[in-house]
């Protein structure tokens, strides 16, 4: 059942953060609240099983969440900055022909 409330917790992280950081008209709407969410679940489920923390336990929401947080982050930071370079090149490909 934590699962499910630390993946919507980070779904709702990475919304949050699709309307606070610029260019997100570069990117669709899910993509930020789906990389956030995925973040939260994997490092939850990694430490659940992997190191044996407790599910009740302060750090593997600590880690999850902010898994979350940084994935969201980075996602937006750099998704928008490659996808500007490579639109750019692609219209320089298509005016030469």
């Amino acid at each position: 059942m934590e699962l499910l409330f630390v993946t919507v917790i980070g779904a709702a992280i990475g919304a949050v953060f699709r309307y606070i950081l610029p260019r997100r008209n570069t990117y669709g709407a899910l993509l930020l609240p789906a990389v956030a969410a995925a973040a939260a679940a994997v490092v939850w489920v990694a430490l659940l099983w992997g190191l044996r923390l407790s599910f009740d336990g302060t750090w593997i929401w600590v880690a999850s969440l902010s898994a979350a947080l940084l994935a969201s982050i980075a996602t937006a930071v750099l998704l928008p900055r490659s996808r500007t370079e490579h639109d750019a090149r692609r219209l320089i490909e298509l005016g030469a022909k």
